[in-house]
């Protein structure tokens, strides 16, 4: 059975690789990773879009000082299913751009999540495991919890990168209002403003969770092996006159 120290650590680090779990799951769900607002301006109509969205879904709605304007808007970029909450008419946004590359570096986003919710998952059990047991394998032991802490990090940092690079190199917003709205062509945008929202910032969360998950182990392996290294001094080291014969 692991010592009462051993335990305690690694019940910490459960805790944080748990909450990097929880953590993922809500910025899978949430739909407040970035809002946009692309200004517009046409023959008919001047004014603003704003349009916040997140992985799977989002809202976008317009803002006009003149001229006629739709009303608000509800899509799904990636999901099938129509939500219905607003409007029956669920545009499926990403599923309509064919093979470009906004939608494709929106699903490496969705994947890397993916990758990073797994691996936590497995980091948390890892560190349940070895707070109640000590294994063989070494691949079960703190070497497990840094290869699997260190990937969900790694995959949640990846995902925050590759988003920024998709809204702003790829013009993912734009593109998605212009597939919202067919009658503003890229030559109606006159600008545009992004705002990352909660979701987006929770992914350093994430990373730091993860961090905390390995720091903590490698505290306790470097008290461990103090300890060994004390045990182990020769008996040259000892005091002479403490030398029974």
């Amino acid at each position: 059975m692991p010592t009462a120290t051993k335990t305690l650590t690694f019940l910490s680090s459960f805790l944080t690789s748990f909450g990097a779990f929880v953590v993922i799951c809500a910025v899978l769900g949430t739909p407040q990773w970035v809002s946009s607002t692309i200004a517009v301006s046409d023959d008919f109509s001047n004014g603003s879009i704003v349009i916040t969205y997140g992985l799977f879904r989002g809202q976008s709605a317009q803002k006009l000082t003149h001229g006629l304007g739709d009303a608000d808007k509800d899509f799904e970029e990636l999901a099938g299913m129509p939500s219905g909450l607003v409007l029956t008419n669920v545009i499926l946004v990403l599923s309509e751009l064919g093979n470009s590359a906004p939608k494709t570096l929106h699903s490496v986003v969705i994947l890397s999540l993916v990758i990073s919710l797994s691996t936590s998952l497995l980091s948390a059990g890892f560190t349940f495991y070895n707070s109640v047991s000590n294994p063989y394998q070494t691949f079960l032991g703190p070497l497990g919890v840094y290869i699997w802490s260190g990937l969900s990090g790694s995959f949640a940092f990846l995902a925050l990168v590759l988003f920024v690079g998709n809204v702003q190199a790829n013009r993912l917003s734009e593109v998605l209002v212009q597939a919202l709205y067919s009658r503003y062509s890229p030559a109606t945008h006159r600008g545009t403003a992004h705002s990352y929202g909660s979701s987006f910032w929770l992914l350093l969360l994430v990373l730091l969770l993860s961090i905390i998950t390995a720091v903590i182990v490698v505290f306790f392996q470097r008290a461990r092996r103090r300890r060994r290294q004390e045990q182990r001094k020769p008996v040259e080291q000892a005091p002479r006159d403490g030398i029974l014969f």
